[in-house]
């Protein structure tokens, strides 16, 4: 299958292109290059042979022709990156990706594989959330998740079939990391710093999923029958792993030697939200989480230990996407459309 991925040079794009040509794959790579200038290790991972420097706003039909399937996965990601500007948050996420899922009919490409994100269900009581729950969503980044999911829902017919992964939050070794990420942030936190000071109580829940996990959802997606997978929302991820911030906070340190913890009153945050992932168990039996909240910890623990990762690099403003968009806009690399600007 010839596969075409935007988001390639993200923290999950980076992983699931060299997953996927380990599988036999070909795969075409699109990316803008906001973060490029963060890669924080050399694992051996494969490079694509094509990766197209395009904002995923300019994509035309001649680059997605010969293509199989194609997976979306470039966006403004994140919930505070999403807050930076909503109006160009719905530009990009919402009215971009529903072009793109548009382009992609238009060629008769039959797959299209949109990320979305456990985070479209907001806040809630403790009870668990299916696909079947109504999404309550809190930030501007959720609700274009959800409206992304409505229209091209809508575009579903006999030749094009779109299937909508919502993953929990991700967590995990990548080459082009984020340390925006709880358990990454928490971790390299504990190695850097010695100390996890949280400022809320650490009561909200969050469900996570290790990155490499999440590109094994999307592989078994494409390599899926059309039926179990036609119009379908999974939330990707495993019922066990959810768990309160404090918990992820106590993990983290009991993994981390000499690390100590302390929580803070809430911090007015909403979102709390325990998930359901048994749909995708029923629906795509070779898909199965295999790494777990402890054993991602001890990976850091061990990747940090590696690399001697200083706090320098952990605060290095790429692995932070806010903090790498609020540079680029600064400093006049991009427009206010978050253009790159023609010198």
């Amino acid at each position: 299958m010839r596969v075409f991925i935007t988001g390639t040079d993200g923290y999950i794009g980076v992983q699931l292109g060299a997953h996927l040509l380990e599988h036999g794959h070909d795969v075409i790579g699109l990316d803008t290059g906001f973060y490029r200038e963060g890669w924080l290790y050399n694992g051996g991972i494969r490079r694509l042979p094509k990766c197209l420097v395009k904002d995923i706003r300019q994509i035309t039909k001649d680059d997605l022709q010969g293509v199989d399937a194609v997976v979306h996965l470039a966006e403004l990601s994140n919930d505070p990156l999403g807050q930076f500007d909503p109006e160009i948050t719905y530009r990009i996420n919402h009215q971009s990706s529903v072009r793109l899922a548009e382009l992609t009919k238009s060629l008769k490409i039959s797959r299209f594989v949109y990320t979305s994100s456990c985070s479209v269900y907001g806040i809630g009581s403790g009870e668990l959330k299916s696909e079947e729950s109504e999404p309550q969503p809190q930030t501007a980044y959720a609700c274009c998740k959800t409206l992304v999911e409505r229209d091209v829902s809508a575009l579903a017919s006999e030749e094009f079939s779109p299937t909508f992964l919502r993953n929990a939050t991700a967590y995990g070794a990548s080459p082009r990391m984020r340390f925006d990420l709880v358990l990454n942030n928490l971790a390299a936190l504990a190695w850097t710093m010695k100390e996890i000071r949280m400022t809320s109580d650490g009561t909200p829940w969050r469900p996570l999923v290790h990155v490499l996990d999440i590109c094994e959802a999307i592989r078994c997606v494409l390599e899926a029958p059309r039926e179990p997978v036609h119009k379908q929302i999974f939330n990707v991820g495993d019922t066990k792993e959810n768990y309160r911030i404090r918990e992820i906070a106590e993990i983290v340190s009991s993994t981390f030697p000499d690390c100590k913890m302390s929580l803070g009153n809430s911090d007015g945050d909403t979102r709390s939200y325990r998930v359901s992932f048994d749909k995708i168990k029923r629906a795509l039996p070779s898909f199965r989480c295999k790494r777990t909240l402890a054993s991602g910890a001890q990976e850091l623990f061990e990747l940090f230990q590696r690399i001697d990762l200083d706090r320098s690099v952990f605060e290095f403003r790429p692995f932070t996407r806010l903090k790498q968009l609020e540079y680029l806009v600064k400093t006049e690399q991009l427009d206010r459309e978050l253009l790159w600007r023609v010198p």
